[in-house]
């Protein structure tokens, strides 16, 4: 009984360190990214070093915002008069031993506003640099999602292939007994073969170019080249028509692009260092206080004012013209980019509404229409009505169909992807 109980014991603690054994290769399971978009973007928001990098520089902008308006640091000045004491002693360094002692602590101030408008040129600077950020992450979105679409169109597109291989399987294997019966040619059987061979052919291309945006997909996420990616699951909804309105996406981009964005803060930038540069016209002033000590003990005091006189005219009038042109140049620069991210807006709208009336047309007309052709044919070529090069046009013509749905249908998803790009978020 006491054995028994024993042994019991010993499988209890086998069972229970197999299973601890068992909980780290558990946990390091995890899934591959890829099956989705959410999960790239997920991955590459938390491990590309280019997006860390901006976010860690609009960090340092703002924090350069804060110092902008501070004062500078103060200055102590100490004056030891007459060390010698009228010639009475050797010369000495000590406060208490010479003639006088004066100390003068200064500080620098500039006219009133400045420091206000230094500022505000420095946070401005932190929003263009936040705006850059916001576009450096809109264009790696999009870059993603452009990416994984053509990825989702290689895998489909294998499938696709293996299918009209294992068809053409088939088929060859039908003209081989027609053959035997003395129905068909034996060139039905061989033209059947050259076939398969061009579809294993395609097969190679299309794993080459599959592992090519494999490895343009690590490095937008900074994994190393030959990483495994989970395979492409579905491509994302399509958004209804109401939310790709040309007036109202114009709206949005007018008001959420992230290029607009700086281009704006460039603006108010400028405006802010062409006041700056005016206010230059008044004078700084030093400020500052001076005890005089005599052997042990403080016995005056004195004030101190001191100010730069702004007699540089010509410097300073150069400075304020340069500020006028920098902010002509930043309206005019708004203005180009404006109209050059409307312009791919209006582009983009048209190529979708082009391939979602492609992939329409498609799915409603010519693909039931090509796989009618080819049961007819494949009917027909059984009777001996249609000869074998007519069944495998009608068999491209399937592939055609399903092939060029494909691309209308990732056509859109490129686009969409450039339009959230402009946006600077999803739709």
């Amino acid at each position: 009984m006491s054995r028994g109980r024993t042994a019991g014991s010993l499988r209890l603690l086998w069972a229970i360190a197999a299973s601890i054994l068992a909980l780290p290769a558990w946990a390091q399971e995890a899934p591959l990214p890829g099956g989705s978009v959410d999960s790239l973007l997920t991955y590459a928001r938390e491990h590309n070093p280019e997006y860390a990098a901006m976010r860690l520089e609009a960090d340092a902008a703002g924090e350069r915002a804060a110092s902008a308006s501070a004062l500078p640091d103060p200055k102590l000045r100490i004056e030891l008069r007459d060390i010698t004491r009228f010639g009475e002693q050797n010369p000495s360094l000590s406060p208490g031993n010479v003639g006088s002692t004066r100390y003068l602590l200064m500080q620098d101030v500039p006219w009133f506003g400045k420091r206000a408008l230094k500022r505000q040129v420095a946070e401005l600077d932190a929003e263009g640099v936040r705006g850059q950020v916001m576009g450096n992450w809109a264009e790696l979105s999009a870059r993603i999602k452009s990416a994984y679409a053509q990825l989702y169109y290689v895998h489909r597109n294998e499938r696709y292939t293996r299918e009209v291989l294992d068809l053409l399987s088939r088929l060859e294997k039908i003209a081989r007994v027609r053959y035997a019966g003395g129905l068909s040619a034996q060139q039905d059987a061989i033209r059947a073969q050259v076939e398969q061979t061009g579809m294993k052919t395609e097969l190679v291309s299309l794993e080459n170019e599959r592992r090519q945006l494999q490895v343009r997909m690590n490095a937008l996420l900074a994994r190393p080249a030959g990483a495994p990616l989970g395979e492409p699951e579905q491509l994302r909804p399509v958004p209804i028509a109401a939310k790709l309105d040309h007036s109202t996406l114009d709206a949005r981009v007018r008001a959420r692009n992230p290029q607009l964005f700086s281009e704006e803060a460039r603006i108010r930038s400028a405006e802010t260092s062409r006041e700056l540069a005016y206010r230059n016209r008044y004078p700084d002033f030093t400020l500052g206080v001076s005890p005089i000590q005599y052997q042990n003990a403080v016995r005056e005091w004195e004030l101190m004012v001191e100010l730069n006189l702004p007699l540089q005219q010509t410097s300073r009038r150069a400075r304020e013209r340069e500020s006028e042109s920098l902010l002509r140049a930043a309206r005019a620069r708004a203005e180009a980019v404006s109209n050059q991210i409307l312009a791919e807006l209006a582009g983009h709208l048209a190529g979708i509404e082009a391939a979602r009336r492609t992939d329409t047309l498609i799915a409603s007309s010519l693909l039931p229409q090509a796989e009618l052709t080819f049961r007819a044919a494949l009917a027909g070529y059984e009777n001996g009505r249609l000869d074998f090069a007519t069944l495998l046009d009608a068999q491209r013509q399937i592939l055609q169909a399903r092939l060029n749905q494909l691309k209308a249908q990732v056509e859109v998803q490129v686009r969409l992807a450039e339009i959230e790009r402009l946006l600077g978020e999803d739709l």
